[in-house]
């Protein structure tokens, strides 16, 4: 299998096309592929496939072998993979380039910027939040998840809960996210019952308006460096409970993303992506 390592503010994926994977289990080649002592090593496993409705289709494999909705930072990845590696001939003399891009959240489009048919900086149009706990999912009986109350791990856990095309349980603290130990509440929330999908963890402290510090535990995978749709779902959970303005600088252990909740009720997240380097992937061994 030919690849390319890429990372969007440090949450690492495994890219490839769709026809240079010859095994059909892509559930169990993420296992093997993603482990960090046995294979290459990354947060997941991108494929990037033809499709009917969009530029193409991105599917994306944790190191578990599941299949989440959506990935932020993922996504950046394959449009970046796409476009530079696919088809180099759209972005050779244009500055900026959309993309469109199916997923099994719907689809999604981009907005690249490009200079010598390198893509740069992308701003992803995320959709709209869902807010309702059936579409999240979680298993609560008001109207929205806001300030949901619940035990895990021995702790008494608030958290908002947001679906960006996956779920996410944004927990507000008052300290510093990276001074806490999240081992045990990480995969406590995780897989808490009320979860039927199991959820994103995201802890955040709200450092100002516009200002808002994020540690992710991300479903299937652990605590990664980013997480793009946990960004924007930390953003429109700060908003709801009115922590912050419609748009921010979300701080991750990775790097920065930039994220804004638009009148229009659309999700902007803007970041980079980077290749890290080509290889060839042989389970022949």
């Amino acid at each position: 299998m030919r690849f390319a390592k890429m990372h969007g503010q440090g949450n690492d994926f495994i890219v490839a096309g769709g026809r240079d994977i010859v095994t059909e289990d892509l559930h169990g080649l993420s296992v093997r592929a993603c482990d960090r002592h046995r294979g290459i090593g990354a947060d997941g496993l991108i494929v990037i496939e033809e499709s009917g409705t969009c530029d193409f289709r991105m599917r994306i494999f944790n190191p578990d072998g599941s299949e989440p909705e959506m990935c932020g930072n993922g996504i950046r990845c394959a449009a970046k993979f796409f476009l530079e590696r696919t088809a180099p001939e759209r972005i050779r003399d244009v500055n900026r380039m959309a993309v469109s891009v199916e997923t099994l959240a719907g689809a999604r489009n981009i907005t690249a910027d490009c200079r010598d048919g390198v893509v740069g900086e992308m701003t992803v149009n995320m959709g709209v939040p869902k807010l309702t706990p059936k579409e999240i999912p979680v298993i609560v009986e008001s109207d929205r998840a806001v300030g949901i109350t619940f035990e895990a791990a021995g702790h008494k856990v608030t958290a908002t809960c947001v679906s960006m095309g996956n779920p996410h349980a944004v927990i507000f603290v008052e300290q510093d996210p990276f001074g806490m130990d999240i081992s045990e509440l990480g995969p406590a929330v995780e897989n808490h019952p009320l979860f039927p999908r199991r959820t994103n963890v995201e802890f955040v402290k709200v450092a100002g308006p516009g200002d808002l510090i994020m540690r992710v535990w991300e479903r299937g995978a652990g605590e990664t460096l980013a997480c793009g749709t946990g960004a924007c779902a930390t953003l429109a959970a700060a908003v709801l409970n009115g922590f912050s303005g419609r748009s921010a600088v979300v701080h991750l252990a990775g790097g920065d993303l930039n994220i804004e909740w638009r009148e229009s009720g659309e999700v902007f997240m803007t970041g980079t992506a980077s290749i890290v380097f080509d290889g060839v992937y042989d389970e022949s061994d």
